[in-house]
């Protein structure tokens, strides 16, 4: 779009004025903390001088054992196992903190998965394809449909990364405009499916094998074969589409709209050249097409080494029950590059992005230096989990804290709100999802493993509480930039408008999202293909 890139470089000089009362406070708050990758060098100089004291003063947690061995950092003796504090401090940890650092490092479950999908990732959105399906899906949309469809199409856009922000919400605006509705509208329900939506989406995708990578390392405190489903959230982000996409739409029309009153109908140069950009031409429709091909013959493959007789490399033949397709859901990240990297190289070769081998493996580059800082964030943060791990800190606070909420019989519904709540407050004063998790999951998801919840339902409630959040701060890192987006349309915009704007959105998603965890759990409901609500300990795990 002919504005988008005027409109970043703005959105960089724009100060928003300091507000009072509650917002005042978040946004000084959130301005004195550092950058996440600082917080996390704070923490493990935190973690050990506690582990030292823990040490020091005997803090240990015992609890019933059925296994033979027992897990890293613990004593199994009389079918009881044992955890005690360590101090980090000591000869041994020091010296396994220097010597196996690049290990540690390099070992870090999110790390290789990120990495392995954000190849694929950059082919899709560098050769054009992630920006066509956008605006393709947009294109000739009926004007009674257009809030709905912006809605879908907003939180399916999460595949693409941060492009919506730049794409969707101003082509929203415009979208609005063209069929004169007012263009603030079509930012607002965008915004709340990009960003309050984040959650919610049709398909799983690299959010979900990210967060999923933190649940893995956590959840092995309390049994250590457990391996994550990348798809074990499927049921539940598709429910927040079917959940939320009602909800965007009547606040939009019925609520939004009608406050900001009716729109000039001012049709600039400026806004009919970005109209006629966004049409889609021949090449790029030739390029879906042919991305549509490729899409189904990645689903055929797949399908074929299931199901073809005699062999099936994604079937565990050995195993019995929902166990039998751990192969195919562990190549799920596989299947994620290889789909983004092969509709993205097809797409390019119709459209002209990507002429020889030279282009892909270019875009491959450009796409790792685009997560250079979360490749910085992860190596602090992989070191933060091993060396909790080491500390055995996260047991003993797992199995104290189990107990204490045992003793509280407190239902699991509430407990798990518990966690939304923690993670929506976490929010408003630290963007980053994984920065998050990779703490919180450390402590919740081996307790919440030991009062029955499985990993796959803590991981639910806190992406919940970290979804709708993100449009009730200033501190969100798009919030800028939208607020240039807005102030194209309305001079007056500031940052209280728009929180004024999207504070409607933001309640009613923190209402439904409460009411679906609690009926997941009352329900019983599955989380996705083989994920349940609760939780078995293993025979070789913590019971």
């Amino acid at each position: 779009m002919a504005s988008q890139e005027g409109a970043i470089m703005s959105a960089e000089t724009v100060r928003p004025a300091r507000q009072r009362g509650f917002l005042g406070v978040v946004e000084r708050v959130g301005n004195l903390l550092p950058d996440p990758t600082i917080i996390f060098l704070y923490l493990i100089i935190a973690l050990m001088i506690v582990s030292a004291i823990g040490a020091g003063l005997g803090w240990s947690a015992s609890l019933p054992y059925s296994g033979k061995e027992a897990p890293a950092g613990a004593e199994l003796a009389g079918g009881v196992l044992t955890y005690r504090a360590a101090n980090l401090f000591s000869a041994e940890n020091i010296a396994r903190l220097f010597t196996e650092m690049p290990r540690t490092y390099a070992s870090f479950t999110p790390l290789g998965i990120i990495l392995t999908i954000m190849m694929g990732a950059a082919v899709a959105e560098r050769s054009g394809l992630f920006f066509a399906l956008i605006r393709g899906s947009l294109r000739n949309t009926p004007r009674r449909y257009m809030t709905p469809i912006i809605a879908v199409v907003g939180m399916v856009s999460h595949h693409a990364a941060d492009a919506a922000y730049v794409v969707l919400i101003p082509m929203a605006a415009i979208l609005f405009a063209s069929v004169g509705r007012h263009p603030l509208a079509g930012i607002a329900a965008a915004l709340a499916a990009v960003s309050g939506g984040y959650a919610g989406n049709i398909m799983p995708g690299q959010l979900d094998v990210l967060l999923f990578g933190f649940t893995q390392e956590a959840a092995r405190i309390v049994e250590p074969g457990w391996t994550m489903n990348p798809l074990g959230n499927w049921y539940f982000i598709l429910g927040i589409v079917v959940f939320f996409t009602p909800i965007i739409w009547f606040i939009t029309d019925k609520v939004v709209e009608p406050r900001l009153g009716t729109w000039n109908e001012e049709v600039d140069e400026e806004l009919r050249a970005d109209l006629e950009k966004g049409e889609l031409g021949g090449a790029e429709r030739r390029g879906l097409r042919h991305a549509g091909i490729a899409a189904l013959l990645v689903t055929a493959l797949f399908a074929a080494l299931c199901l073809w007789p005699g062999y099936t490399p994604f079937i565990d033949q050995d195993a019995e029950g929902p166990i039998r397709l751990q192969p195919l859901y562990a190549s799920m990240i596989a299947a994620l590059f290889l789909l983004f990297l092969l509709t993205g190289v097809v797409f390019g070769r119709a459209v002209g992005t990507v002429k020889n081998s030279n282009d892909v493996i270019a875009m491959m580059r450009e796409g790792v230096k685009t997560i250079a800082p979360y490749l910085v964030f992860v190596f602090f943060a992989a070191h933060f989990v091993a060396m909790f791990n080491w500390s055995g800190i996260g047991p003993i606070l797992a199995i104290g804290g189990a107990e204490k909420l045992q003793g509280m019989n407190l239902p699991p519904a509430l407990l798990l709100v518990c966690v939304l709540l923690l993670s929506s407050l976490m929010d408003l004063f630290i963007g980053s999802s994984t920065a998050k998790w990779s703490v919180l999951s450390s402590v919740v998801v081996p307790m919440f493993m030991l009062l029955g919840i499985s990993p796959e339902m803590t991981t639910a409630a806190y992406r919940m509480g970290d979804s709708y959040t993100n449009i009730m701060t200033p501190l969100m890192s798009y919030f800028p930039l939208v607020l240039v987006f807005c102030q194209r349309w309305d001079k007056s915009m500031g940052v209280g408008s728009l929180l004024a704007l999207m504070l409607p959105y933001a309640l009613c998603f923190m209402a439904t999202g409460i009411m679906m965890v609690v009926a997941w759990v009352v329900f019983d409901l599955p989380l996705g293909p083989h994920a349940q609500v609760f939780y078995q300990v293993a025979a070789h795990a913590v019971q």
